[in-house]
C-alpha cells in the first residue's frame, strides 16, 4: 500500500468535525472557562466579604462591652465601678445576639455567664478556656472546628483600677453563612449551565447562518466543470465570510476568462491554420516531377508556411498578454518615445510621413510593447493607403489620460465594422482586405493597450480616412 493511499485511509477513518462544530466548541469552552472563572473569584470574594465582617461583628461586640462599662447601672442608677458582675448581668440581658453568635463572660477566670441557645457551647474546651482567661490583650483566634461548624473568636481582657478582673469572649459560628454563600454559587454554576445551553442553541443557529456562504461556496465548487464556470456565489454581508465568498467569485471569473482564452485560442488555431495546411497538403499530393512545377510547389509551400509561422506567433503573443509577466513596465517619456517610433516608420512604404502635435508627457508603460502596438497601427495604415497618401503619428494629454494617435487618409472603415475590427481573425470590408494579413495585428494592439490599464479606440469615415488611438493613463509610477 503507498502513502497516499494510507494517508487516504486515515483522512477517511478520522472522526469528522464541522467547521461549525469546531468553532462552536471553542466558543463554549472560552465560556465556560470564563463562568468558572467567575465563580470562582465571586465565591473567594463572598468568603472574604463574611470573614471581614464577621470580625466587624466582633468588634462591635466588644466595644458595646466597653462603652456599658463606662455608663451607669441601669438597676441603681449609680456607675458600675468595680462591679463587674453587675456590668456582665446588664450585657447579657441586654444583649441579642445575631445568628450563630456566641457571648461568653469571664470574671476572675471563672465562666460568670454566657448568651442563651449559642449553637455549641464553646466553655466545655478546657485549653480555650486557659487561653481567653490568660490573655491580656485583645486578641482574635482562628476559626476552630466545633460540632456545629468553624468559629472565630474575639477575646478582650477587662480591666479594673489597672487589674484584669475578668475576660469578653465573642464567637461567630460561620457555617450558616458559608452555606449561603455555597446555596448562591450554586444557583451561579445552575445560570452558567443554563447559559452554555442558550449560547450552544444560538450559537449553532448564527455560525450555521454566518458560514452559509462556505457551504454554498462548497456546492459551487462541486457543481462547477470545465465546461461550465459560469456559476457564481450569492454573497450578503460584509464580513470576512463575504470576503472569501467574493474573493471565490473573482477567481472563478479569472479562471473563466483563462479558459475562453484557451478554447478561443485552440478555436483559432484550429480555423485558421486548416486552410493553409489543406492547401500544403493538396498542392504535395499533386506535385509532378517537373522541375518548373516543384519550385513553384516549394515557393507556395514557403510561403503558406511562412503565414502560419506569423498566425502562430501572433497567437502565442495574445496568450501571453494574458499573464502578469507580460509587460516589463517602466516611466516612459512620450515625446522621446514617438520620435524613436517615427524614425522607424519611413522603412514602412513610400507614404507621406507626418509627425503631428505631441505634447510632453510621461506614463508608466512597456516602452516595446508600446512600440509594437504603434508600428502595428503604421503598418495598418500603410496596408490600406496608397502611395503618397498621409499619415500621421501624434500624442496628446487629455486629465489624467494620455492618447497616442496614428491618422490616415486611406479608405476608411465601415460602421458596422468599428465595432469588432479588434478583435481575433475579424477584417473589415471587403474594400480593406489585404491577402498577407493574419487578422491579429489589431487583436494584439488591443491586448497591449488593455495591459497598460487602457484601451484602443477608431474613429473612421469611410473614403476619408481613419484614426486608432491607444488611450493609457498618465502615471508616474506603478
Amino acid at each position: 500500500m503507498t502513502t497516499t493511499t494510507t494517508i487516504e485511509l486515515k483522512r477517511r477513518w478520522r472522526p469528522r468535525l464541522t467547521l461549525r462544530i469546531r468553532m462552536l466548541g471553542w466558543a463554549l469552552l472560552l465560556v465556560a472557562v470564563a463562568s468558572l472563572s467567575s465563580i470562582v473569584v465571586v465565591r473567594q470574594v463572598l468568603l472574604n466579604q463574611l470573614d471581614n465582617r464577621v470580625t466587624a461583628d466582633l468588634a462591635q461586640e466588644a466595644a458595646e462591652f466597653r462603652l456599658l462599662a463606662g455608663d451607669v447601672n441601669p438597676a441603681t442608677g449609680e456607675p458600675f465601678g468595680a462591679d463587674l458582675a453587675a456590668v456582665a448581668d446588664a450585657y447579657l440581658s441586654r444583649n441579642e445576639p445575631q445568628d450563630g453568635e456566641a457571648v461568653l463572660i469571664f470574671v476572675d477566670g471563672v465562666l460568670y455567664g454566657a448568651s442563651a441557645d449559642p449553637p455549641y457551647d464553646l466553655a466545655q474546651d478546657a485549653g480555650l478556656r486557659a487561653t481567653w482567661t490568660s490573655v491580656t490583650d485583645s486578641r482574635y483566634g482562628e476559626a476552630v472546628a466545633t460540632p456545629a461548624g468553624p468559629a472565630r473568636w474575639l477575646a478582650v481582657p477587662v480591666t479594673v483600677d489597672g487589674v484584669t478582673r475578668g475576660h469578653l469572649v465573642v464567637a461567630q459560628f460561620t457555617d450558616g453563612a458559608r452555606a449561603e454563600i455555597d446555596r448562591a454559587v450554586r444557583l451561579m454554576v445552575f445560570a452558567c449551565l443554563l447559559v452554555l445551553v442558550v449560547v450552544a442553541a444560538g450559537g449553532y443557529l448564527a455560525m450555521g447562518r454566518a458560514l452559509r456562504p462556505l457551504r454554498t461556496m462548497t456546492d459551487t465548487a462541486r457543481s462547477i466543470q470545465e465546461t461550465d464556470l459560469s456559476r457564481r456565489i450569492e454573497v450578503t454581508g460584509s464580513d470576512e465570510v463575504a470576503d472569501l465568498a467574493y474573493t471565490f467569485n473573482r477567481m472563478i471569473a479569472r479562471l473563466e476568462r483563462a479558459f475562453a482564452t484557451q478554447q478561443r485560442f485552440l478555436s483559432d488555431v484550429g480555423h485558421e491554420l486548416r486552410t493553409p495546411i489543406t492547401i500544403v497538403r493538396g498542392h504535395l499530393e499533386v506535385m509532378g516531377d517537373d522541375p518548373q512545377e516543384r519550385r513553384e510547389t516549394v515557393a507556395l509551400v514557403t510561403d503558406e508556411l511562412d503565414r502560419m509561422n506569423r498566425m502562430v506567433n501572433d497567437l502565442l503573443m495574445l496568450a501571453r498578454a494574458e499573464r502578469p509577466d507580460f509587460l516589463r513596465p517602466e516611466r516612459v517619456d512620450v515625446p522621446a518615445m514617438l520620435a524613436d517610433v517615427y524614425a522607424k516608420a519611413s522603412a514602412l512604404g513610400p507614404r507621406e510621413w507626418v509627425l503631428g502635435e505631441v505634447e510632453p508627457a510621461t506614463l508608466w508603460g512597456d516602452p516595446q510593447r508600446l512600440t509594437q502596438a504603434l508600428t502595428q497601427l503604421l503598418q495598418n495604415a500603410v496596408q490600406f493607403t496608397g502611395e503618397g497618401d498621409r499619415i500621421e503619428l501624434s500624442a496628446r494629454v487629455a486629465g489624467d489620460r494620455v492618447l497616442l494617435a496614428v491618422r490616415d487618409t486611406g479608405v476608411g472603415i465601415a460602421p458596422e465594422d468599428r465595432e469588432r475590427i479588434f478583435e481575433r481573425f475579424v477584417r473589415a470590408a471587403p474594400g480593406r482586405e489585404r491577402p498577407d494579413g493574419t487578422g491579429l495585428g489589431l487583436a494584439i494592439v488591443a491586448a497591449i493597450a488593455h495591459a497598460h490599464r487602457g484601451e484602443a479606440t477608431v474613429d473612421s469615415v469611410p473614403g476619408a480616412g481613419s484614426t486608432f488611438t491607444l488611450v493609457l493613463p498618465r502615471e508616474t509610477g506603478p
